[in-house]
């Protein structure tokens, strides 16, 4: 296994030295076979886009999921730009929006709410690059040694930031916030009845963290929102800084976490394709509830 992870990131490496349309070519090449191989992600997807999108007829929620498979081929192959590339070619390619000294400028400390779109890790880069606040974030620690390594090592190798594993004590987290450190927060993802609450996203109860708006609420943080995106062929990526979240947090667990997902349900309807379909979002059901992913 670990001779198989080196030579796929030595692959990676030697892929980003081509064009972007290049590597947006191969990844949509490679996206597509996913699509016909990987049954159970495939699944997964074409199911959450039904739950989400039930009106939407059949064909068009596979068109979406079709599309989903090429821009996740993408976000594989175009990687390597992404932990090899030199800053220079970066800020070529990464296009930023809106408020994106927000962190710099401010005397309060900010949270980046960056919910999983396909491009997220762009956003990661964009905080390093294109503002000069300390970043700090939480990751899925691997359970390849090889390829957890080499993860940590390209989201920080900008030498301006920290990550910690989800698996450990909040607490140095929370002081690197308090040394004035911004935080890059995911918050859409299902991680269990613990510290969540049951919330419709699209309509469906999902387990919605609580942590980012008690976390906001308890060190006065502002919440920017940040959504990145592919953009088409060789054209690079968009990251927009959106204006800060009004009057949110406001004490309310179950209205912010109501409110969080009713923002990130109109960031999906605007670019449905690029946002993480193969994630089993709806997997911890309320008490009682039958589970929505049959096993097969």
């Amino acid at each position: 296994m670990t001779l198989l992870s080196r030579a796929v990131l030595a692959l990676v490496w030697l892929l980003h030295w081509l064009p972007l349309a290049w590597q947006a070519a191969l990844g949509r090449g490679l996206g597509a076979l996913f699509y016909r191989l990987a049954g159970s992600r495939r699944r997964i997807a074409l199911r959450n886009l039904e739950l989400c999108f039930p009106a939407k007829p059949a064909a068009e929620r596979e068109r979406i999921a079709r599309e989903h498979f090429g821009w996740l081929g993408r976000s594989l192959i175009e990687r390597g730009l992404l932990w090899y590339a030199s800053p220079e070619r970066l800020k070529r390619l990464i296009h930023v929006e809106g408020q994106v000294h927000l962190a710099d400028e401010s005397e309060r400390p900010v949270m980046w709410l960056v919910p999983h779109f396909l491009a997220l890790d762009v956003a990661g880069v964009a905080t390093q690059l294109f503002q000069k606040r300390w970043v700090a974030s939480i990751y899925q620690r691997q359970s390849n040694a090889v390829m957890d390594a080499a993860m940590r090592s390209g989201r920080l190798r900008f030498k301006q930031g920290e990550v910690f594993s989800r698996h450990e004590s909040v607490l140095p987290l929370i002081r690197a916030i308090k040394r004035g450190a911004a935080f890059f927060n995911l918050p859409d993802m299902d991680f269990g009845r613990r510290d969540a609450v049951f919330v419709p996203f699209f309509g469906v109860p999902a387990a919605t963290l609580m942590a980012p708006a008690k976390m906001a609420g308890s060190l006065k943080m502002i919440v920017q929102p940040v959504i990145a995106e592919f953009l088409p062929g060789g054209a690079g990526y968009r990251v927009r800084f959106l204006p800060p979240l009004a009057d949110w947090p406001t004490g309310d667990a179950e209205a912010d976490a109501r409110r969080m997902n009713e923002w990130i349900e109109s960031e999906v309807v605007r670019n449905p394709a690029q946002y993480l379909w193969v994630h089993k979002r709806f997997k911890t059901r309320p008490v009682g509830e039958p589970k929505l992913y049959p096993k097969r």
